[in-house]
């Protein structure tokens, strides 16, 4: 029997793994016995460090990638170290500062934001920096306008909290004439902004019921407008950045792999998935290969923290990289950035 079978392994064997994975992060070359018998500080032979690695080789902690050569992590072994043996510290100060630095001082729109922090999870990390963006409906309403345009359509103009102003054209059933629109556009913003678009739908068919057939035609028309304009919401959508970071890691560097990671940063509709269920779960996630569930993450690990606004969470961000990373910088850079972008969000909310 093994007796490191459930990980259960004593305090020699967590030493030894722990100087096996910190080399083999450090380096990205198979740690052998005598490299081992080194670096631990344990006064052992390195038969016994043979012995020690050989029951954590059958326990599908390390791997031995060449006859006679020194041994690898396996993505079980990665995870019992970033799990049970990786002491996370704060980021460093200068660290730190460095992030600061690169967020836009000056209140920005909310996308714009997001692509900065992909971009800066990239710069930071050497990997590609991933953002889920939220869907517009996620802020509240700031105003609202309408323009008359031929054919009984209207172009509707919404500014969000975020600042993000979007146009939308909407077909109506009949013509409305511009005082009707102003009219419109007056009751909507008085009764709703700050609100969300879909609070704002509730509302307006809360009023429908109760006003039964005696609506009046301010209202229907503000209905109609209402109805018509915030039907459609955004599409999900995540930024990628630096891509092509990942093309110089030895790990990676297989065409096909490469292909069918590339493949996923293009779709994004794996990488949605994936991030829309870290969103689901509140705090620091970490993905070790498989654990993604999807094949072109293979070869990978992704770190993912949420944002949000006023304990309100409304995506994720994170790293996509070879297995191989500095987990213990990697971690606390992601998880620093995810709180920075709150605040930034809090602070344009409360300036709002």
């Amino acid at each position: 029997m093994n007796p490191f079978s459930g990980h259960d392994i004593d305090a020699r064997a967590r030493r030894l793994l722990r100087t096996l994975i910190s080399q083999y992060l450090s380096d990205g070359e198979p740690v052998g016995s005598r490299t081992l018998a080194r670096s631990s500080g344990l006064e052992v032979s390195p038969a016994t460090i043979r012995n020690i690695m050989a029951d954590l080789e059958d326990a599908g902690l390390v791997a031995s990638p060449h006859t006679s050569a020194g041994r690898i992590p396996t993505p079980r072994g990665l995870r019992l170290f970033v799990d049970s043996l990786l002491e996370l510290k704060p980021l460093p100060r200068d660290e730190m500062a460095r992030l600061q630095g690169g967020l836009p001082p000056h209140q920005t729109t909310t996308r714009d934001l997001l692509g900065n922090v992909s971009n800066l999870l990239s710069a930071m990390t050497h990997f590609a920096g991933v953002v889920t963006v939220p869907r517009q409906g996620d802020f509240p309403l700031r105003h609202i306008d309408f323009v008359s345009l031929p054919d009984a359509r209207v172009l509707v103009i919404l500014v969000f909290s975020d600042n993000q102003v979007q146009n939308r054209v909407v077909q109506l059933a009949r013509p409305i004439d511009a005082s009707e629109l102003e009219q419109a556009a007056n009751y909507l913003n008085a009764q709703f902004a700050g609100f969300r678009l879909a609070d704002i739908r509730a509302h307006l068919a809360s009023e429908l019921r109760e006003a039964g057939g005696e609506l009046n035609r301010m209202l229907a028309a503000a209905v109609e407008l209402a109805t018509a304009s915030f039907a459609s919401d955004d599409a999900d959508d995540v930024l990628v950045s630096g891509q092509t970071n990942l093309m110089g890691y030895s790990e990676l560097a297989d065409i096909d792999r490469l292909r069918d990671l590339f493949d996923a940063f293009q779709q994004k509709r794996d990488l949605l998935q994936l991030m829309e269920m870290c969103v689901k779960a509140p705090g620091v996630r970490l993905f070790i290969g498989e654990e993604s569930g999807f094949s072109a993450l293979d070869g990978c690990s992704i770190v993912t923290a949420t944002y949000g606004t006023n304990g309100r969470m409304l995506g994720a961000i994170g790293v996509i990289g070879p297995t191989r990373m500095a987990y213990e910088r990697v971690i606390p850079v992601v998880q620093a950035t995810a709180g920075l972008l709150s605040d930034a969000l809090n602070r344009a909310a409360a300036t709002s």
